[in-house]
């Protein structure tokens, strides 16, 4: 029976409306185009939906559940591929990039110290050896090389671990390590995990698997406040990474995973054993990947570990040494101390390593072995540096006791007067200007000059005041050569002598040999600049008596041999160390000649222990507020200078603080120079000095009438033995070595008789006397009983 006829299916909606869909779909069974009935179906298909309970309807049917799946896939492609399209890695993060700034001595393998927050040096791959690189990748992603940056496995664990409760897991691949740490942060959160994930597949593409392996050692830390492959090397086993072997490369990587637990000098037996496991684990790797073969394999053995040991920084002499090579890169603008805070620069000295190690001993035992265990004692501090006359390298420097307790650089403050050590520009510019004395006698080391103490210059310029200098404990020493005045450092002979080559004349021989324009007191305004008012550092008094030293020919002393910055890719140039000729030959030789008479037969005596060609001279300041020896071998030019100072700015007397009399330039300063030279040029051989003096130094002929007559002396004046140069022998004309100490071999002129007229005549003050100066007083008398 058709369902038509059936009474009970049109009571039912639901048939009801269904038959007249299916009706329609027939389209009366005749004539009905496939386009309709196709229309008429679907229309059928609706309509029974429509009939269904609402609870039936909410069902959806497979094809509605194909589609939305599609969709969602579609929707969340597009969305994968626009994030991935629009995400550009960060700027590196600061701590990521932030490095120390490494300072080595000359040999550019011996560390000095370091400075910076970060314990880091960023070296390049090429820098690591390939053990190192092998032994990360097999410890930490061996599909490193074969990956898309991100491993889908791993994050699946990881994300199924934390789901557990395990806590946020790992699974990171190098890549995915190396943007954590570099471009974004330590937190373990969704969303920095997200975008993880996404910066690593675009660094992937970007960067080299090198790039990134670098990127990734460089920027790992490793436990001892080692940050980065290089500076694990170093705090590990005292290497380089380029130096790490396979067994040490596979430990630094096993520390990757747990730095402090797996430092196995300070582990729990259990992390011990943790830390080796881990080290063989790495090992197998390594075999597995094809990075060690069997055999080695199983004959690695576990490597020795350093123990513990603090970065080095600044404490000790390393912080002097570092200040001084800091500031003669900004001095000369290589750099800046911005670009210097930037970090990452490796920095080569000049310093020596056994140069310094000497002159620290020789300061720090010469003081303690003469000066008393008080506290005052402890306010004697020294200034000292050591240049190398042929390259102007400064090899050596003391700036003070500890950096880390006086940061303050003795070796470049320029507040310390150098009295008498000035005189030898006096008579550098003497000679090199061809001046007279007063009655026009030449002036030469056989010149004879009075050496009245307290008696008035002559020739002053009419802006200089009147000025008497007095001679130390007022000595009076009568008719005397300037060699002689060199050899006792009489100032009233070298302050008229000054005035002969003109004051300004005398500034521009300072300036010449090396010392700075602005340094301070080195005015010509003043006539006591001839006897050391001024006020050099150590490290350019020793620049300027390598002057003497390299035959006249002047270079500018340097701290540094090169600079670079591999992370920035930086090599700064330089300034070059070009000599300049500052004085012709003969004056600077004879200079020597006539400073070697200072150590042989004068007041820097204590130089003679040294046992070889020397030259310098002593220096003692007014009221004994420092005193110092400057001298040189052709090997080496070294000043040493002493002062007392209390607390941050108290200067005292050196004698007071000392507990002693005085404390003169020829007696604890020149202890230390000869101590230290001794130990420097040990290993070097006794060079004589190539002097070639000329023969322009032909001794006078002339005798004086009448004596000056000395200004009440407050001591009997001493006899003065004349060095064997002012005997009547004439030096020879080139090639002269040694003087004052051995006669010349060539033969000799007629016998010496001084000038028959006074080279220096009092004449009448042109004003009141100038007060003696502090820094004015003459330079290492032994006359002052070194004694408590």
């Amino acid at each position: 029976m058709d369902r038509r006829d059936d009474p009970d299916s049109l009571a039912n909606p639901m048939d009801r409306a269904t038959l007249e869909a299916e009706d329609r779909a027939e389209g009366g069974g005749m004539g009905a185009s496939g386009r309709d009935r196709r229309r008429a179906k679907k229309a059928a298909r609706r309509a029974r939906r429509r009939a269904m309970p609402w609870y039936r309807r909410a069902i959806p049917t497979w094809r509605m559940s194909a589609v939305g799946l599609l969709c969602l896939v579609g929707l969340g492609v597009a969305a994968f591929v626009g994030i991935y399209l629009r995400v550009e890695p960060p700027n590196a993060n600061a701590a990521a990039v932030a490095q120390a700034n490494v300072y080595y001595y000359s040999d550019g393998k011996t560390e000095i110290g370091q400075t910076g927050d970060m314990n880091r040096i960023i070296v390049p791959l090429d820098q690591i050896s390939p053990e190192m690189q092998h032994a990360a990748v097999s410890a930490e992603d061996r599909t490193f090389y074969t990956n898309q940056g991100v491993s889908p496995t791993g994050m699946l664990r990881a994300a199924w671990d934390t789901l557990n409760g395990r806590g946020v897991q790992g699974g990171s691949t190098i890549t995915q390590q190396y943007v954590k740490n570099y471009y974004l942060n330590q937190q373990q959160t969704l969303s920095r995990k997200v975008k993880e994930f996404f910066i690593s597949l675009k660094v992937d593409q970007t960067e080299s698997k090198g790039d990134i392996l670098a990127g990734y050692l460089n920027t790992s830390y490793f436990g001892r406040n080692a940050y980065g492959i290089q500076a694990a090397a170093q705090a590990y086993y005292g290497i380089n990474a380029s130096q790490l072997n396979a067994e040490q490369s596979a430990y630094l990587a096993a520390l990757l995973q747990a730095p402090s637990a797996y430092d196995v000098t300070t582990a729990t037996p259990a992390g011990k054993q943790a830390a080796t496991d881990r080290w063989n684990y790495v090992l197998d790797g390594m075999a597995k990947l094809g990075y060690l073969t069997p055999q080695q394999r199983a004959q690695a053995t576990f490597p020795k570990v350093k123990p513990v040991a603090p970065v080095k920084g600044l404490s000790g002499q390393a912080g002097y040494l570092i200040d001084a090579a800091d500031n003669y890169l900004v001095s000369n603008n290589v750099v800046t101390r911005d670009q210097l805070a930037q970090g990452g620069w490796k920095v080569v000295t000049t310093f020596d390593k056994n140069d310094q190690k000497n002159l620290v001993s020789s300061v720090r035992t010469e003081l303690s072995n003469a000066l008393p265990n008080t506290s005052k004692a402890k306010d004697v501090r020294a200034a000292s540096a050591s240049v190398d006359p042929g390259t102007g390298k400064i090899v050596a420097l003391y700036g003070g006791p500890d950096y880390a307790s006086q940061p303050y650089n003795d070796a470049l403050r320029t507040d310390i007067q150098v009295g008498s050590t000035f005189k030898a520009f006096d008579l550098a510019a003497a000679l090199q200007n061809n001046a007279v004395t007063q009655s026009g006698q030449p002036i030469t080391p056989y010149t004879l000059y009075d050496g009245t103490s307290g008696r008035q210059l002559q020739g002053l310029p009419p802006n200089i005041p009147a000025w008497a200098p007095p001679n130390e404990d007022n000595v009076n020493y009568g008719e005397i050569s300037v060699q002689n005045a060199m050899d006792n450092s009489v100032n009233s002979v070298f302050a008229q002598l000054s005035v002969d080559a003109g004051l300004s004349q005398v500034r521009q021989a300072a300036i010449a040999a090396g010392l700075p324009a602005d340094t301070p007191s080195m005015s010509a305004d003043t006539a006591t600049l001839s006897i050391g008012v001024a006020s050099p550092n150590a490290v350019q008094m020793a620049g300027a008596y390598a002057t003497f030293a390299n035959h006249g020919m002047q270079i500018t002393p340097w701290a540094v041999q090169s600079i670079s910055n591999a992370n920035l890719g930086e090599n700064p140039s330089l300034p070059s160390h070009t000599a300049k000729q500052a004085f012709s030959r003969n004056v600077a030789d004879t200079v020597t000649q006539v400073l070697e008479g200072v150590i042989q037969n004068g007041t820097g005596a204590k130089a003679q222990a040294l046992g070889r060609d020397a030259a310098g001279k002593t220096g003692t300041t007014d009221s004994n507020l420092s005193a110092w020896f400057v001298g040189y071998t052709p090997q080496l030019s070294t000043a040493v200078g002493l002062f007392a100072q209390h607390g941050a700015s108290t200067r005292e007397s050196l004698g007071s603080a000392a507990g002693l009399s005085r404390v003169n330039g020829g007696s604890f300063p020149t202890a230390i120079w000869t101590d230290y030279m001794t130990a420097a040029l040990a290993d070097q051989p006794d060079q004589p000095f190539d002097l070639q003096t000329g023969n322009w130094l032909t001794a006078p002929t002339q005798q004086p009438t009448t004596a000056p007559t000395p200004t009440s002396p407050a001591t009997p004046s001493p006899t003065i033995t004349p060095s064997p140069g002012n005997t009547g022998a004439t030096p020879t004309t080139g090639g002269t070595t040694g003087g004052g100490t051995t006669p010349p071999t060539t033969p000799a002129s007629p016998p010496y008789t001084p000038p028959t007229t006074n080279p220096s005549t009092p004449s009448t003050p042109s004003g009141p006397p100038l007060p003696n100066p502090s820094g004015s007083a003459g330079g290492g008398h032994a006359q002052a009983p070194l004694v408590p």
